[in-house]
């Protein structure tokens, strides 16, 4: 059997909680447009955000254009008319971001935990979809930043999960074999089979499912 030398996780949705930084960050931006927050807003809201951010991770949007679309197809909606000028939509998602901003935060044992398996002499690794500025950001506000000994965010690498050279680019920056480490991740598609397809234990996490409670006993289960 193969010694995991190496642990490499996921941000959002499995270190970083952005469903519910998300939530205070709608809510807020929905009140200021005087619209209620309602489980069907925000609904709408988080429907929008995945199909846009899919179409930006295919590179048939770029990043703010998928910010813009989402404003356009959520506004509307709920009855609120969508700017029609980029300027206007830029200023009213920055309205969002403050709210996001302001609540961001990591999951309440993820410091811990990277903390605990990098004390046990392991390479500690993180892969993410998104743009470099923010998600570093999001690291240094969490407090996550200085546990990872390499980091691979896909603005700045030029690829995407689930391409399995992203993956490959983790394990080499990490100094080990694909096979020698573990990939922890909630996105069946993204994380799983991607770090899967180059022959990596993978670890899938829900963190607003089975794994409320913290995904620590996980994590450490499959190390042992």
């Amino acid at each position: 059997m193969v010694e995991i030398r190496a642990v490499g996780f996921d941000l959002d949705g499995t270190l970083f909680d952005h469903r519910g930084s998300a939530i205070v960050g709608v809510d807020r931006f929905l009140e200021s447009l005087g619209v209620e927050p309602t489980e069907h807003a925000r609904a709408l809201w988080f429907a929008a955000e995945d199909e846009q951010i899919e179409r930006w991770r295919l590179r048939r949007i770029n990043f703010k254009e998928q910010r813009r679309e989402r404003l356009r197809t959520v506004l509307p909606a709920l009855g609120v008319p969508a700017p029609s000028e980029v300027a206007e939509l830029d200023a009213l998602f920055e309205r969002y971001m403050a709210g996001y901003r302001a609540a961001w935060r990591a999951f309440p044992d993820s410091v811990e935990l990277v903390r605990r398996v990098k004390a046990t002499g392991r390479r500690m690794g993180l892969l993410t979809n998104g743009a470099e500025e923010q998600q570093l950001d999001k690291l240094r506000v969490t407090g996550l930043l200085e546990v990872f000994d390499h980091i691979c965010i896909s603005e700045r690498i030029g690829m995407q999960k689930p391409d399995p050279q992203a993956f490959r680019l983790l394990a080499a920056g990490l100094g080990v074999d694909p096979g020698e480490c573990l990939f922890v991740g909630d996105n069946p598609l993204h994380d799983i089979d991607g770090a899967r397809a180059v022959g990596m234990t993978a670890l899938l996490v829900d963190r607003y499912g089975a794994h409320s409670e913290g995904i620590a006993g996980a994590v450490i289960a499959r190390l042992a």
